[in-house]
């Protein structure tokens, strides 16, 4: 995510080659606009509240999430096929790779969505077939980001300090643990039902270890540094993410376990939904007070609109749906209301972000060459051994 300068507007395009060269720049960080589009269906029709025309409206939005993958993954095809020397400098620059993590969680987003709202339009068995199929791929990129981008980091990149966006790669397999129980009643009883089960439940754990080792390093560099670049500064937002993924994965494991697992391993996992997810929904809300103010801090010193913003989105839905598994595990209904508040601050940083990005693309200002205007990313850097 960078904040990218003007250039010719990207709607003149109407030649083969102006339209490829629009893609030139387009980067992995425009998937978080399709996970931000997704969970706002997905986290809006679970809520533990009925609003008339919601369901609908999550609906719709879902469709819409979809929309923008398959034009995204189209786009970034003829961004790999035309412009190959851009794409290897963007997995050479560790500002930018590991964003790669976002094409993994977009893709289980939206697979995601398709039972839960979009069999309303779809049927369920397309629904199911498409989060099958969505879910695959998505879950395949994720473990492979999780190891080739922190590879990548150790061997090509030259890292100056921690950021957030470290955690994207690696959080991609909690997305695939939290979403693989929606598939899980499609599958035989007996090994298959509980394999896959205890599968997810181990990217629960490379996930959590691997967000246990980032994090430290993510607080030591503000603590030692200070903060943020302003463009920078809603990446915080991101530390949400495998914070509310993982408690959403917790209680979904809860959900599914009876009749799945032997009953004390069953009881077992219904437990553990409470027992990791309060504290650790704790701790979200404690974080996220903290880059509340830090983004409230950059606010007031300049800070304009960047791709970053979309940070605001995905993680924060993540805890929503986070909540809404503790409202429903612990019978708490300061949790539901907690979701219904999250939620509430969800849609309308999607509706802020979703507005600035739409002018971007219209302006042509998103799909510039970075380096040529301000709040541009910095060069690309690069191990040369």
């Amino acid at each position: 995510m960078a904040t990218l300068a003007p250039s010719l507007p990207a709607p003149l395009a109407t030649t083969p080659g102006v339209r490829a060269a629009a893609v030139r720049h387009l980067g992995p960080h425009w998937y978080a606009s399709v996970m931000g589009t997704a969970i706002v269906a997905n986290a809006g029709a679970t809520l533990p509240v009925h609003v008339p025309g919601l369901r609908t409206a999550c609906t719709a939005v879902w469709v819409l999430s979809a929309a923008m993958l398959l034009t995204l993954l189209t786009a970034r095809a003829a961004h790999w096929i035309h412009h190959r020397d851009r794409a290897r400098e963007q997995l050479m620059d560790p500002a930018v790779a590991p964003f790669y993590g976002c094409l993994a969680m977009a893709l289980l987003a939206v697979g995601a969505g398709g039972p839960i709202v979009g069999r309303d339009w779809i049927g369920l068995p397309a629904a199911v077939a498409l989060d099958t199929l969505l879910y695959t791929a998505g879950t395949a990129v994720g473990l492979a980001a999780a190891v080739a981008i922190p590879y990548l980091m150790v061997v090509h990149h030259r890292v100056e300090g921690a950021s957030p966006v470290w955690l994207l790669p690696v959080v991609a397999p909690m997305v695939s643990a939290a979403v693989g129980p929606l598939l899980l009643p499609h599958l035989p009883a007996g090994q298959p039902q509980q394999t896959f089960l205890i599968a997810c439940y181990a990217m629960f754990g490379i996930s959590l270890l691997a967000t246990l080792v980032m994090l430290p390093l993510v607080f030591g560099r503000l603590v030692t540094g200070g903060p943020l670049p302003l463009a920078l500064t809603p990446t915080l937002f991101l530390v949400l993410g495998p914070l509310g993924q993982s408690t959403t994965a917790a209680n979904k494991f809860a959900d599914v376990a009876p009749g799945v697992l032997p009953a004390p391993y069953a009881h077992g996992f219904a437990a553990f939904a409470v027992l990791y997810g309060v504290p650790v929904m704790g701790f979200a809300l404690l974080w996220l007070a903290l880059a509340g103010a830090l983004v409230l801090r950059a606010r007031r010193r300049g800070m304009g609109f960047a791709m970053t913003w979309w940070a605001f989105t995905f993680p924060v839905g993540t805890c929503v749906t986070g909540a809404e598994g503790l409202a429903r595990h612990t019978g708490l209904a300061v949790y539901g209301w907690l979701a219904i508040a999250l939620y509430v601050f969800l849609v309308a940083a999607w509706l802020v972000a979703g507005f600035h990005t739409l002018r971007g693309l219209f302006s042509g200002a998103l799909l510039a060459a970075p380096g040529r205007g301000p709040g541009a990313p910095r060069p690309v850097t690069a191990r040369t051994r």
